[in-house]
């Protein structure tokens, strides 16, 4: 239990009034939220809510034009086009869709994105192409094309590839939003033993059950604002 009180001491998401906009309409208005090391919290709204316009300003992805807010130690309201690559490579982006790469096997993938960012020594990048493997499961599946892979050993893939620059964060957009339900408990638990590591995951789901199954703190965007559970709580 000790470790766990040390592993949320560190802000690693610190917003501070800001108004995030996308293609020029307010869609979430004074925002406010610390999420911490090791916090796992989920995402939820109606689409067209502001969730994926607050993952996209957290990524860079959008522009914070009003207000502030410091993400693994960038500043969001100073951030530089030419930051915005540095930034990335300190957070791990899980999407719905993979994004693999189709042409080359997963072992390409994942080399692929080091050699990216920035890695050269090929012993080390294969040692940690499969670290990342072994982590979720798919250490003998590196060799294998993506079409070979079942949707649930695609997302482990995505969030493997989430993994190899070892990030402070996991922004994870409706990662189980193509799996059934057995598959989308397997990547749900992945996901929580990833923040039991000490990293922080945010997730935006539509799926009501899994957070019923695996409670977590709320935050939810709704009529132009982000209400947070965590401070419901405080308050009563």
């Amino acid at each position: 239990m000790e470790e766990m009180k040390t592993a949320t001491t560190e802000p690693i998401i610190s917003i501070r009034h800001a108004n995030i906009f996308q293609s020029k309409n307010l869609v979430l208005s004074n925002v406010n939220l610390v999420v911490e090391k090791g916090e796992f919290a989920y995402l939820i709204g109606r689409t067209g809510s502001g969730k994926s316009s607050l993952l996209k300003m957290l990524y860079g992805d959008v522009e914070l034009a009003e207000g502030e807010a410091d993400i693994v130690g960038f500043s969001l309201s100073e951030l530089k086009e030419h930051q915005i690559p540095y930034l990335r490579r300190k957070l791990g982006i899980v999407f719905q869709d993979f994004q693999l790469l189709t042409d080359r096997s997963i072992n390409a993938n994942l080399f692929f994105v080091l050699k990216a960012t920035g890695w050269r020594d090929k012993n080390k990048m294969q040692e940690r192409v499969l670290e990342v493997l072994e982590k979720v499961g798919l250490a003998t599946k590196g060799f294998k094309m993506p079409h070979e892979l079942s949707g649930g050993e695609q997302q482990r893939v995505v969030i493997a590839r989430a993994l190899l620059n070892d990030p402070e964060l996991i922004l994870a957009d409706e990662p189980t939003g193509n799996l059934d339900p057995e598959t989308s408990e397997g990547i749900m638990k992945l996901l929580l033993e990833i923040s039991r590591s000490g990293r922080a995951v945010l997730m935006a789901t539509h799926n009501y059950t899994l957070i019923e199954k695996f409670p977590a703190r709320i935050l939810k965007c709704d009529n132009g604002k982000l209400m947070d559970s965590k401070v419901l709580a405080e308050q009563l």
